[in-house]
């Protein structure tokens, strides 16, 4: 039975997918609902996110699906069961928005755009009777509960029955999600594991002619090998190091033995397999053929077909006295260290690990410590690789922390969880 229109007020604070799916949550249960954002309009990460395609989500089988949450997949799998990749799909047809799946197994709308999408729902939204405050950057609580916001024309104070705190996590200041979050939660008692860069490049020392000649190079075709970790893609060099899909795969294992152990004292223990379509000793094999008067790049280009960046990368960190032995030069190609130093900083990173503990939240995604309040999305400590995991996890505990509030403001959840 829905809650009488008007009997309760709810207020979203963050306009990002889970704000804006929390917001359709409480609306359909009949509760007066204002979204609060920061910045000028709603969606702004979701838009640039999705400006080179929309990758929802991914069509993989839910188990391995939920796998890719590593150690939040205890805390996540009750919130995407209910309403996993399928449902999301599902949800974004009933909007009228198409979708597939392409070749590598990501689902994007058919015209691969964001803004349709957040065209459509906002506007359903609107005529369900949702409100919209733009430039409300959220302060925290008067001291009569009220919610205390910054305007252009000053503070202003809200009062609502419920709250659901979606302001992201860090690593987009320029697009609202800067972290300013955390200490108004903390200093309420609430547990916030550190905020830390996850999809993220590395820097790498570099030397100045390897940066001049290959900075923005693809490296195509490798495998990266990190402990257990071993996965064939590319990535890119960037002026400080590396980035792209392949290492922000990694990226988070890396980064965790890097900030544990000190990024000077040691580079993370990680090498790549630089021709992983061929075995050490075909390599060796065809490294032991006289090169003659040729040059060693040529001779590499000639019989491995290895130039390029490939080659650059290889000159850049193996060492010079190796290749005069086509035995250790083998070797090197298949397991070439890759030194990196450090993570980049959090503002460049695609995403946000640590947050909200879920030790700090019920299973409604509600604060113990703050009966009434409740979280979603990337303020909540989890991470996942791109690839559709993200904006699913987001969609997903948007959804539960609107069905927390509404079961909260019915009466049939109890504070505290």
């Amino acid at each position: 039975m829905s809650i009488p229109s008007k009997q309760f007020t709810a207020a979203v604070i963050g306009g990002g997918p889970a704000g804006l799916m929390a917001a359709e949550q409480l609306s359909l249960g009949g509760v007066a609902v204002t979204v609060y954002d920061g910045m000028r309009s709603v969606g702004r990460k979701f838009l640039l996110a999705g400006r080179g395609g929309l990758n929802i989500t991914h069509s993989e089988p839910l188990a391995r699906f939920l796998g890719r949450y590593g150690r939040s997949q205890p805390h996540l799998a009750p919130l995407l069961h209910p309403f996993g990749p399928d449902d999301l799909r599902r949800w974004v047809h009933d909007m009228g928005i198409e979708t597939f799946v392409g070749s590598s197994g990501r689902v994007f709308p058919t015209e691969m755009k964001a803004a349709p999408l957040l065209r459509t729902w906002l506007k359903r939204l609107r005529a369900a009777g949702v409100q919209f405050q733009m430039q409300h950057r959220w302060l925290g609580w008067a001291d009569d509960g009220a919610l205390r916001f910054d305007t252009p024309d000053g503070e202003k104070l809200a009062h609502a029955d419920a709250v659901v705190l979606a302001l992201g996590g860090a690593s987009w200041p320029k697009l609202g999600s800067d972290g300013g979050w955390v200490p108004l939660l903390q200093a309420r008692g609430v547990e916030i594991a550190p905020l830390l860069p996850a999809n993220c490049g590395f820097d790498l020392a570099w030397s100045d002619y390897f940066r001049q000649k290959f900075a923005g190079e693809p490296v195509k075709t490798v495998v990266l090998h990190y402990q257990d970790f071993h996965q064939r893609g590319e990535f890119v060099i960037t002026e400080t190091g590396v980035e792209g899909s392949l290492i922000y795969a990694a990226s988070a294992g890396l980064r965790d033995e890097l900030l544990a152990n000190g990024k000077a004292t040691s580079p993370a223990p990680c090498h790549l397999d630089m021709l992983p379509d061929r075995t050490e000793a075909q390599i060796a094999q065809s490294l032991a053929k006289p090169r003659g008067s040729r040059s060693m790049a040529s001779h590499l280009q000639s019989r491995l077909r290895l130039k390029g960046v490939k080659a650059g990368l290889l000159r850049e960190l193996a060492p010079a006295a190796i290749f005069d032995n086509p035995n250790k030069l083998a070797a090197t190609i298949k397991r070439l260290p890759l030194p990196l130093i450090a993570p980049r900083p959090l503002a460049e990173a695609i995403s946000t690990a640590g947050g909200v503990t879920f030790a700090a939240l019920d299973e409604a995604l509600m604060l113990r410590a703050l009966p009434g309040v409740f979280c979603a999305g990337e303020m909540l400590d989890w991470e996942a690789p791109t690839g559709g995991y993200l904006l699913t996890a987001c969609f997903a505990s948007g959804r539960a922390a609107g069905l927390g509030a509404l079961a909260w403001l019915r009466g049939d959840l109890a504070a505290g969880g």
